[in-house]
């Protein structure tokens, strides 16, 4: 196997009979705040990319240099941070931050799609209904980089390119955050056109774990620690209904700031315990992402009496069934944790 192949292990297998019949292969990462690894199984080393993981971090600039001089409030900050469902209140808030520095949804480049919130949720979307821009998950992000090149003095055409100020001023955030050089950087285009890291799932994990540090951060400040309440005080904002940011952070009760990344990567990141969990399937699917994740949270002890079970139990996928209604199957956590 070539060395920059992530070396996976099963973290769930679907069983029909009882009898396994799909394994899903990913990697887990438990890191403090120091970036000791507390626990792990896989591989925490070799990079993957973070894809909307990183959201915070690409946040982060804009919020710790002009949050007071645009008046961003905690929801704007949620939402910056996003990977939305398309709703209304999601649609209207990215208008009013695209409107601060007088741009309109001509001025995104992520591109358009139909909202996320139809396929989340089951729902079938109204005939002949125009998506654009705004609906797209990634658009509060957009807005975002759009904001901070308005702060920066740069030009907002332009603002995807890898040598735009914003973009250059991102990489030195996503660098001081993952401990890691930006030479060192691997670097890749995300499916909304913004540039995206890959990252070993231990930096990533740190990189959580300080997000949700109370203490300052000597190069943004108390930015950190804004973006990480905004987030889970309004996990609405952050995905929307039906999905499982929204799930974990109401089971955290307050207690967790939660990220996911396309293609099945997952962080997580607890106030109270400075320890943060970072994962990958190596298949990209969410579902046996979410069903490792929450063996690994029963596996940590996180699951208490401060966790809403009721919203955790939403991550979990019912038993498999076939046409005739006839339960056939179902999917197991086959995660192990070891201490590092």
């Amino acid at each position: 196997m070539p060395p920059h192949w992530p070396r996976h292990v099963p973290i769930a297998v679907s069983c029909r009979g009882g009898h396994p019949e799909n394994v899903h292969h990913g990697s887990f990462a438990v890191v403090d705040r120091a970036g000791r690894v507390l626990a792990k199984a896989g591989d925490v080393d070799t990079p993957v990319f973070t894809r909307s993981s990183l959201k915070p971090f690409q946040a982060m600039p804009l919020i710790a240099r002009s949050a007071e001089r645009l008046s961003l409030d905690e929801a704007d900050m949620a939402l910056l941070c996003a990977s939305h469902n398309g709703e209304p209140e999601h649609v209207a808030r990215v208008a009013a931050l695209l409107a601060r520095v007088g741009a309109d949804e001509s001025a995104l480049a992520c591109g358009a799609y139909e909202p996320y919130v139809f396929r989340f949720n089951g729902l079938t979307p109204p005939t002949g209904e125009r998506y654009g821009p705004l609906h797209h998950n990634c658009s509060g992000k957009h807005a975002g980089m759009l904001l901070l090149a308005e702060t920066l003095g740069a030009p907002l055409a332009g603002y995807l390119a890898p040598d735009h100020p914003a973009q250059r001023e991102i990489a030195r955030c996503v660098s001081h955050w993952s401990g890691l050089p930006e030479a060192a950087l691997v670097r890749g285009l995300d499916g909304c056109s913004a540039p995206n890291f890959a990252l070993p799932l231990r930096s990533l994990a740190q990189a959580f774990a300080r997000l949700a540090s109370p203490e300052p951060d000597p190069e943004y400040g108390q930015a950190p620690q804004r973006i990480a309440r905004a987030m889970s005080r309004h996990p609405h904002l952050v995905s929307g209904r039906g999905r499982n940011d929204l799930f974990l952070m109401r089971a955290g009760r307050g207690d967790w700031v939660s990220k996911v990344g396309a293609d099945g990567v997952q962080a997580l990141a607890s106030f109270s315990r400075g320890i943060a969990i970072a994962a990958k399937c190596g298949d990209g699917q969410l579902t046996p992402l979410m069903v490792a994740l929450v063996a690994a949270l029963e596996q940590l002890g996180w699951i208490d009496d401060g966790v809403d079970r009721e919203e955790l139990a939403r991550l979990l996928p019912p038993p498999m069934k076939n046409a005739a209604g006839a339960e056939v199957g179902e999917l197991r956590a086959v995660l192990h944790l070891s201490a590092a």
